[in-house]
């Protein structure tokens, strides 16, 4: 159970020198011990009406290492400095200090901070999967072309035999399959072409212009076609923190990752923006429903209703065109076509 130290007087705004719109919610606790399982979305949210302004009222202690990781056991608190409000950590847990494993080794379990999002829901998509932002850049990818004794299907341990340039490659690939193609609703423009994370390959050796392989990992059979591409060295990154874009941004919920027709919370939706549009991890966006129309009889007239936010979503991996995100909030079923619009406190 979550233990909580409630606020004394966060509502005498006179006394603590709040202004009128600020940030904290008015139920809020005046410091919160972390525990296993939280995520900062769930961190933010006990203590902000608007958890994507997070970052503006954080106050990392910079006596305390590592001071943007939050571990469980730690106590975040609610503090003012010059009658601003700002949350910080007051004391640190057990997991968030170093580890003494002998007069010469300490280690910092830098694994056990808690993420920005449930990982569960997006680890997939995270690790494995890529997008290729044209049909080039797919058709240029080393691709497999044959197996040992000829199998028409290969899975882990097996040899096989790809194409393509190695020069200066990494030696270890992930195999994808060419997936759903994405294209932008409003322009139809290629935003993407998804890969299907299909597993993990090394190189053994190339001699002239064929590589022989070692299948590592495989989810599902390899088959000729498949496509090599360079891991991503930069691993899970889950220490982003929930914030407003940049700047004002309009898009789309363009496509499902989960294949179902309704959208719900903590399912993985296709943004129609991206890195060129400056979308970066931890952007939060606002879910607006289609606009919708009603009659008016006293006129006879056909009236646009007032568009309604109904979710929010948080980018986690963003590409060249489009973006990656998770749905954080949702008061009712989400779906493909939906705006999504920087969120307003």
């Amino acid at each position: 159970m979550r233990r909580f130290a409630l606020a004394g007087i966060l509502l005498c705004m006179s006394t603590l020198g709040l202004a009128y719109d600020s940030p904290i919610k008015s139920d809020s606790p005046s410091r919160y011990t972390v525990e296993k399982g939280d995520t900062l979305w769930d961190i933010s949210t006990t203590f902000l009406d608007s958890p994507w302004l997070w970052p503006e009222i954080w106050h990392a202690n910079p006596q305390i290492k590592n001071p943007h990781l939050i571990y469980p056991g730690d106590i975040v608190s609610l503090v003012y400095i010059n009658g601003q409000p700002r949350l910080t950590i007051s004391s640190r847990g057990d997991t968030g200090r170093t580890i003494k494993l002998s007069p010469k080794i300490r280690v910092m379990p830098g694994e056990s901070a808690i993420p920005a999002i449930p990982l569960s829901a997006v680890h997939s998509y995270l690790k494995g999967g890529h997008v290729f932002s044209s049909e080039e850049q797919l058709n240029n990818a080393p691709y497999v072309f044959a197996a040992k004794d000829g199998k028409l299907a290969s899975a882990t341990g097996d040899k096989v035999y790809a194409r393509g340039n190695f020069t200066g490659q990494n030696i270890r690939f992930d195999i994808v399959r060419r997936g759903e193609q994405i294209v932008d609703p409003e322009t139809d423009e290629l935003l993407g072409l998804i890969g299907i994370d299909v597993g993990a390959i090394n190189l053994s050796r190339v001699r002239e212009d064929v590589a022989s392989m070692i299948i590592q990992e495989s989810k599902m059979e390899l088959k000729p076609g498949d496509r090599l591409v360079k891991q991503d060295a930069s691993g899970l990154v889950t220490t982003f923190f929930p914030r407003a874009p940049d700047a004002p941004l309009e898009g789309i919920v363009t496509a499902n990752l989960n294949n179902a027709k309704k959208i719900s919370k903590f399912d993985t939706v296709v943004i129609n923006k991206g890195e060129r549009e400056s979308l970066r991890q931890g952007d939060v966006l606002a879910v607006y429903r289609q606009a919708e129309k009603a009659f008016d009889p006293f006129t006879n007239e056909e009236v646009s209703l007032p568009s309604e936010r109904v979710g929010l979503v948080m980018v986690y991996r963003p590409f060249e065109k489009m973006s990656y995100g998770i749905v954080l909030s949702a008061k009712e079923d989400i779906e493909v076509g939906y705006i999504l619009k920087s969120p307003q406190p």
